[in-house]
């Protein structure tokens, strides 16, 4: 072969190899670009966390997915109790999302924290009763119903906390009280499903509020004060045999119509349900707002500037805000967005909390030692 046939030769293989090259890296940049929002675009940084389990719909939503997208983030988070996030292995994660701020302040004196927590959404504690069971309670002055101008029966009301703890000391029954006689599902001991208070948020939560009102709206700040309503506290753990380490099975089986006619929920599940149900799936649902209660403030604990660019985002973000909003929490700061999105639903929501008040949250350490011992 001469010189000019063999620069020829090589001319044409160099060009086949450029061609080859060209038309991989345009795929690959096609495939990075769909892996962030399913078009052609710049491929997402990838966020990855660990979730309290009533959060879980709302990163699941593919809404959310794509508004994050939108933003260059594609998050991967998996669900655990709040209070057994700390117990985790945190490596390779970029943020913790509790449902409170104490089991938050936790995991931050245990792990590196880029800046200081954020507090994007939040939802206060609510009972979901069954209309009977809330009548009967109605009736004996454990609860003050709410009349619903759109039908003759109450769907909101008010849980006195200080009749039913002293209720629940006395190991009431149901069948003591006055007009649960005939209705068979009103039997045994009268108590509030809740979640394992050692390792889920909501069940911490309602002992915070439980003993506060038990010791007399002082919050337990050491041993001694835990002492003071440990007996109560174990009465309102115990009675309930198993518990779940997320609200959300304990809420299923009260929408199936199984399970205790009294649990302890997340506002947002209930908001949540509302949005998207129709009206003759929520049955007889009376939501009870206790007159003592704690709000569940989400915070989430950026450990890397990845994880702090997400925790930003929820906080900022008017897309994400509104999708928070769609699936039943408060903004922070801002009332006119839930307010707006739960206009249709009022005779079930209190917009505005009326006449509950809030009880401090011990620290974390009491608050452990506390449901320890409730547990026994």
């Amino acid at each position: 072969m001469g010189f000019r046939e063999h620069a020829a030769y090589v001319r044409r293989i160099v060009g086949i190899v450029l061609a080859v090259l060209l038309i991989g890296g345009v795929a690959a940049a096609v495939v990075a670009g769909r892996d962030s929002d399913g078009s052609s675009g710049t491929a997402a940084t990838t966020v990855r966390g660990v979730v309290g389990s009533e959060k879980a719909e709302f990163f699941a939503d593919p809404d959310t997915g794509k508004a994050l997208a939108a933003r260059g983030l594609t998050v991967r988070a998996e669900t655990s109790g709040s209070w057994a996030m700390d117990q985790l292995p945190l490596e390779g994660q970029d943020f913790a999302f509790p449902g409170s701020k104490a089991p938050a302040d936790e995991l931050g004196r245990r792990s590196d924290v880029v800046g200081g927590p954020l507090r994007p959404f939040y939802s206060p504690l609510v009972v979901v009763a069954h209309r009977n069971a809330a009548e009967v309670l109605a009736a004996n002055g454990l609860v003050r119903l709410k009349a619903n101008g759109a039908s003759k029966f109450a769907t909101r009301g008010t849980l006195l906390m200080g009749p039913y703890l002293k209720a629940a000391g006395a190991d009431r029954t149901w069948q003591q009280l006055e007009g649960a006689s005939g209705q068979p599902e009103l039997s045994g001991t009268l108590f509030i499903t809740s979640t394992d208070p050692v390792s889920s948020n909501s069940g911490a939560l309602y002992l915070a509020a439980a003993s506060y009102v038990a010791d007399g709206g002082r919050v337990a700040a050491d041993g001694a004060a835990v002492d003071r309503t440990a007996g109560l506290m174990r009465k309102l753990v115990q009675v309930q045999g198993a518990q779940q380490t997320s609200s959300d099975a304990p809420f299923r089986d009260f929408i199936s119509g199984v399970g205790n006619p009294l649990v302890l929920v997340y506002e947002s599940q209930v908001a949540s349900l509302l949005t998207h149900s129709r009206r003759q799936e929520i049955g007889d649902l009376v939501v009870l707002y206790p007159d003592t209660t704690v709000s569940s403030d989400h915070t989430l604990v950026p450990l890397t500037e990845a994880g702090r660019r997400l925790g930003e985002l929820l906080s900022t973000d008017s897309r994400l805000r509104e999708l928070a909003v769609r699936h039943g929490f408060r903004p922070q700061g801002a009332a006119a967005e839930f307010t707006a999105a739960t206009a249709d639903h009022t005779d079930y929501i209190d917009q505005r909390l009326t006449g509950v008040r809030q009880a401090p949250v011990p620290t974390a350490e009491v608050l452990r030692t506390m449901a320890r011992r409730a547990r026994g």
